[in-house]
């Protein structure tokens, strides 16, 4: 059978909140079958427990965010696009404050922690999530429209397009798609970075926003061009980027999609109502789970090599 996964021993590291601005430890640990994902805010009175579900989403200005009463962890999509792209299904996250670490804006410290503590299959068969009818979300109208849509697919694909209407970034691909049955994650997406503008770095500040942005984590710009000396990743590091993000956010809905996602200059927000409704849709989805690993669709059989 298709087995779920978790990793074989505890691994740390330190870094900082890019919103919050906040030194934090983060510590992933194995995780028993049918566990999840689950972030725990240790530096509590009270250990808080906080799945990592799309109905623990209580916040996405500029990051996913969980909530439980007055607990938060919030920019989880890095860590949980990682997890996706590496197949891990169930794993404990320990925090001692309210944000993940950004570590260089991209998901590939992540991976690398996690290959680093060694990746085990447990004796029991990986639930997937496989999408039977189109469900969509969209915000506006003509080319202020926002959307995001997910399409029955024997795989795992997702396509982006964004429009940012600044010369830094319009030099570069405004469109990208990436199949797991041909594209490596850890080669083509988790390297990718988030990025900003100079412009906007005080009005974020000043709502408690990008407080630990820098040019070592994320990709800056001005008016005009690119600040970081040694310029992109990627040729569409951009548009990759927002696919990353994605990614992480998709694997909200707790379990690996079959599925095609299509979007346009979507975000946390469009990403989270969409994993909603498809939840909400009984009939646009189905638990499936594979005898093998050669009988799952090539996407998934890329990610257990890979891992």
């Amino acid at each position: 059978m298709f087995r779920q996964r978790t990793i074989k021993q505890l691994v740390k590291t330190t870094g900082v909140g890019l919103h919050s601005g906040r030194r934090v430890e983060l510590t992933l640990r194995p995780a028993a079958p049918n566990t999840g994902i689950v972030f725990h805010r240790i530096d509590l009175p009270e250990v808080v427990d906080l799945p990592a579900q799309a109905g623990m989403v209580k916040d996405t200005r500029m990051a996913s965010v969980l909530g439980q009463g007055a607990a938060r962890v919030s920019t989880v999509e890095h860590l949980m696009s990682a997890l996706a792209g590496l197949g891990i299904d169930n794993l404990h996250v320990d925090l001692t404050a309210e944000e993940v670490p950004i570590m260089d804006g991209s998901a590939a410290t992540f991976v690398y922690l996690l290959r680093s503590a060694g990746i085990e299959e447990q004796a029991v068969p990986k639930q997937f999530l496989r999408v039977l009818k189109p469900v969509e979300i969209r915000e506006g109208e003509g080319d202020q429209a926002k959307w995001a849509r997910l399409e029955p697919h024997e795989g795992f694909s997702l396509a982006f397009s964004i429009d940012f209407q600044h010369p830094a970034i319009d030099s570069t691909a405004s469109f990208a798609e990436i199949d797991f049955a041909t594209h490596s994650y850890v080669k083509e997406i988790a390297r990718a970075r988030t990025f900003g503008f100079v412009n906007e770095v005080e009005a974020l500040r000043s709502a408690g926003l990008a407080r630990g942005g820098s040019l070592d984590n994320a990709i800056v710009m001005d008016e005009y061009r690119v600040l970081n000396v040694d310029g992109l990743r990627y040729d569409d590091e951009f548009v990759k980027h927002k696919i990353l993000d994605a990614v992480g956010d998709l694997y909200l809905i707790g379990k690996p999609l079959v599925a095609r996602y299509v979007a346009c200059k979507s975000g946390h927000a469009i990403n989270n109502q969409l994993v909603r409704a498809l939840l909400a849709q009984q009939d646009a989805w189905e638990l499936v789970t594979y005898s093998s690993v050669s009988e799952a669709p090539a996407a998934f059989r890329q990610e257990w090599k890979l891992a």
